[in-house]
C-alpha cells in the first residue's frame, strides 16, 4: 500500500491510474484535510516534494508515503510559473483555482506565436519509508506546447492547454490509461516503482 500525501483528487486519480498497470494499491492520506499544510517555500520541485514528504510522514505512520511537487514551465516565460504553478494567479500565498491560473497563463502568452509556446510539465516525487525521507527523488518531464484555448474535458490544472505534439492531444483529451502512460506524473511514478522493486 502506497499512501499519497495530497488533497488533489486529480493527482490521486493520476497516481491510481499509473499504479493500476502494476497491481499496486494507492490511497490518499487519511485526515489530510485536518492536518496543517506543508510549507512549500522551496526553490525547486525537488525541495518542495521533500518538504511535503517529511511534513506529512511526521503525522501519519505509514509504511510508505509519497508526495509530489509538479507544475508547468513555459519557455517564453523563462520557466514560469514553475514551482508557483498551483498559485500562479493567487494574490496571497495560497493556491488559485484552475480557471484563474489558466486565464493568467493565456494572458501572459497573448500574442506569442505557436513556435514560441513550448513548455514542459515536470513532476518530482519524494518518498518517506516508515517516517524517514529517502535520499532519492524521482522526476518525470514531458515536452509540449501551450495552446491558445482549452481543449478536452478530462484532467485538471493546465491539462486542457497542454498539447503533446506526437499525440496531437492535450492532457485533458487523454483517457486515464493514456495519461498514466504519457504524463510527467506517470513517468515519475514508474521510476519510483522501479526503485521500490529494486530495494524491497
Amino acid at each position: 500500500m502506497i499512501t499519497v500525501a495530497t488533497s488533489n483528487a486529480g493527482k490521486l486519480r493520476d497516481f491510481q491510474g499509473a499504479a493500476a498497470e502494476f497491481g499496486v494499491e494507492v490511497r490518499g492520506l487519511p485526515r489530510f484535510a485536518s492536518l496543517p499544510p506543508a510549507v512549500e517555500d522551496g526553490l525547486t520541485f525537488a525541495e518542495n516534494a521533500r518538504k511535503k514528504a517529511a511534513h506529512y510522514a511526521a503525522f501519519e505512520n505509514c509504511d510508505l508515503l509519497i508526495a509530489d511537487d509538479s507544475g508547468i514551465e513555459v519557455d517564453a516565460l523563462g520557466g514560469a510559473p514553475g514551482v508557483h504553478s498551483a498559485r500562479y494567479a493567487a494574490t496571497a500565498n495560497s493556491n488559485a483555482g484552475d480557471a484563474a491560473n489558466n486565464a493568467k497563463l493565456l494572458r501572459e502568452l497573448s500574442g506569442t506565436p505557436a513556435e514560441r509556446r513550448g513548455a514542459q510539465f515536470v513532476c518530482v516525487i519524494a518518498a518517506a519509508a516508515q517516517g524517514a525521507v529517502i535520499p532519492e527523488v524521482f522526476t518525470g518531464t514531458v515536452r509540449g506546447m501551450v495552446l491558445q484555448e482549452a481543449r478536452g474535458g478530462f484532467g485538471f490544472g493546465y491539462d486542457p492547454l497542454f498539447l503533446v505534439p506526437e499525440l496531437q492531444k492535450t492532457f485533458a483529451e487523454l483517457s486515464a490509461a493514456e495519461k498514466a502512460r504519457f504524463s510527467h506524473r506517470g513517468i515519475a511514478f514508474r521510476k519510483f516503482l522501479e526503485w521500490l522493486a529494486r530495494t524491497r
